[in-house]
């Protein structure tokens, strides 16, 4: 639980922050751009109803638990990628698109890492789990922050584009922390004890 907000949820920050200053670095004007602002945003928005609908019809339909909210896990880790094609581009549309996916699928896996205390815990623990998961999310995004923000200081003026690496990084975190999460949400001899849920 703490691996999956630790690792998305600095993403969703960066864009929150920093999408419109992404697209005047790209050379686009936010005056003709503006529309394309609030794109991702409503797809995130989308995002949230699509993976918590998503899963509870995949449990509908036979599924288990664990697997319904992996299946949802891996697609927003695989669609956060989305956002590193933005690097090789200038055009608006085909920005604004990629962002509105990944922002989509960020949300879609946000939704089951929220979620994910209350599948796995006593009723006991779960608000407990929750807050550690938050105040990681919360740690992670600070960090993340005072990392572009030294990381882009450093690189005006050159030639190479300041905000490309860091893209390409925050479409590889929330991959990276998918797979942490199919990996460490199984069932174990904690599940045998009783100590948290089968999955």
């Amino acid at each position: 639980m703490v691996v999956a907000r630790a690792f998305t949820d600095p993403v969703w920050f960066f864009v929150t922050d920093w999408f419109p200053i992404y697209l005047v670095a790209k050379g686009i004007d936010l005056r003709s751009g503006f529309v394309a602002v609030w794109v991702p945003f409503i797809a995130a928005d989308l995002g949230n109803f699509f993976g918590g609908g998503l899963s509870g019809w995949l449990i509908k339909r036979g599924w288990s638990l664990g697997m319904a909210r992996k299946a949802i896990t891996i697609f927003g880790g695989v669609g956060v990628t989305l956002l590193i094609p933005t690097v090789f581009t200038t055009n608006l549309f085909l920005i604004t698109t990629l962002f509105a996916l990944s922002t989509f699928s960020y949300a879609a896996f946000s939704t089951i890492a929220n979620v994910l205390p209350s599948d796995l815990y006593e009723s006991g623990s779960v608000a407990t789990v929750s807050g550690i998961s938050g105040t990681a999310a919360g740690v992670g995004t600070i960090i993340a922050f005072k990392l572009i923000g030294h990381y882009s200081d450093l690189r005006q003026g050159t030639a190479t584009h300041v905000f490309d690496p860091i893209v390409i990084i925050a479409g590889l975190i929330p991959f990276v922390g998918m797979i942490l999460v199919l990996l460490l949400v199984r069932n174990s001899r904690a599940t045998e004890r009783g100590l948290v849920r089968e999955i």
